[in-house]
């Protein structure tokens, strides 16, 4: 066994919805702890997965490359079919990715807090991780401090954009700059799994850097806005030569035929995806409002979560669990993380918020 598996604390995964209930004697949980999206699944995967299951078999094995599903995102991103890495969610393409690029002499670079599978995939190959403390006023990337942690043992830098768990949205123009001031033997990969909920620009995505920089990967995933979690669907634009070697280790029939196809259909839902971002912008701006009126720290979101502190912050996420609703803690001492919810369960919350935040003056 790899020595650092020992030192490693592994991921754990939300209490199942069954046994909170259980546990708490309540009738109707809530999960705002997982960036799930509240808003459902589009009705075009409902219908296209039961048309599949209603006239197929499962004996046989299903597409390994993912055919349809990567020609329409390949037609969307202009880029080459070749160039897209697909995989069980985005945890399977962070750590290929590791196992592609990794060996035990390499350095990763990463702002935190940051998810934590970045440096746990790394750590594993045997990398050293330099973590660069974001500001803590705004949560926003020190792009400085982050041209000053690499050096020529660094082979990955991760940018997750919005960042997860802070919300905080990183221009176009401020990544360019990062990355022409590192070497192009180094790895950047902008992790895009929230951007589908910024509002404040246009067209938020960095996409055009892929044209721009030879050292430039762009991840995206169905899991967030697409409402598409339990099919585990995630994909990677990069340049085409990583893009073959990272095929040689992927699993062979990785992608079950199910999530290809709820996948394909979710793409087509634009409209959904339309409105969930909508919904998402509304309710976000009405936690921002309170949260100025109550003088809580925390940071501008663009994504579909909020991360803040309050006096006694598992006091509060405990008062939310005993009514139904169950928020991230953990991330930092005195932070907990909102998934937005929709719109009745946020007026309730929002009433136990200022309840709390009466009885802690």
């Amino acid at each position: 066994m790899k020595e650092i598996i020992r030192t490693l604390k592994p991921y754990i995964p939300e209490e199942p919805a069954a046994a909170v209930k259980e546990r708490l004697g309540v009738d109707r949980l809530v999960r705002l702890s997982a960036n799930e999206n509240p808003y459902g699944t589009s009705l075009l995967v409902r219908e296209a997965i039961l048309s599949y299951v209603t006239h197929n078999d499962a004996n046989y094995y299903p597409d390994g490359n993912a055919t349809d599903l990567r020609l329409k995102l390949a037609e969307y991103w202009k880029v080459q079919p070749e160039q897209l890495v697909i995989g069980v969610g985005l945890d399977e393409v962070i750590a290929m990715v590791n196992k592609t690029l990794i060996s035990a002499s390499d350095s990763i670079v990463v702002s935190v807090p940051a998810f934590s599978e970045y440096a746990l995939n790394g750590l594993v190959e045997g990398a050293e991780i330099r973590e660069v403390e974001a500001d803590f006023e705004t949560g926003h990337y020190d792009f400085s401090a982050l041209v000053k942690a690499v050096d020529e043992t660094t082979r990955l830098v991760w940018i997750c954009n919005p960042n997860n768990p802070t919300g905080t949205y990183e221009s176009v123009e401020d990544i360019r700059k990062f990355i022409a001031a590192i070497p192009k033997e180094t790895l950047v990969i902008i992790d895009e799994a929230y951007i589908d909920f910024v509002t404040s620009v246009a067209v938020p995505t960095a996409r055009v850097l892929l044209d721009e920089f030879p050292n430039v990967a762009i991840m995206r995933t169905f899991s967030k806005a697409y409402g598409l979690a339990n099919y585990r669907v995630g994909y990677m634009m990069t340049p085409l030569e990583l893009a073959n070697y990272m095929q040689t280790i992927r699993l062979p029939y990785n992608l079950n035929t199910l999530s290809q196809v709820a996948a394909e259909a979710a793409f087509e839902d634009q409209a959904f995806l339309r409105r969930t971002v909508s919904q998402n912008a509304e309710e976000r701006a009405k936690w921002e409002s309170l949260f100025d009126e109550l003088n809580i720290h925390y940071y501008k979101s663009e994504a579909n979560f909020i991360f803040f502190t309050v006096p006694d912050a598992e006091g509060l996420a405990d008062a939310w669990l005993k009514e139904g609703y169950q928020v991230r803690r953990g991330q930092r001492d005195g932070w907990l993380r909102l998934t937005i919810p929709m719109a009745q369960d946020g007026a309730v919350m929002r009433g136990i918020l200022k309840e709390f935040m009466n009885c802690s003056i």
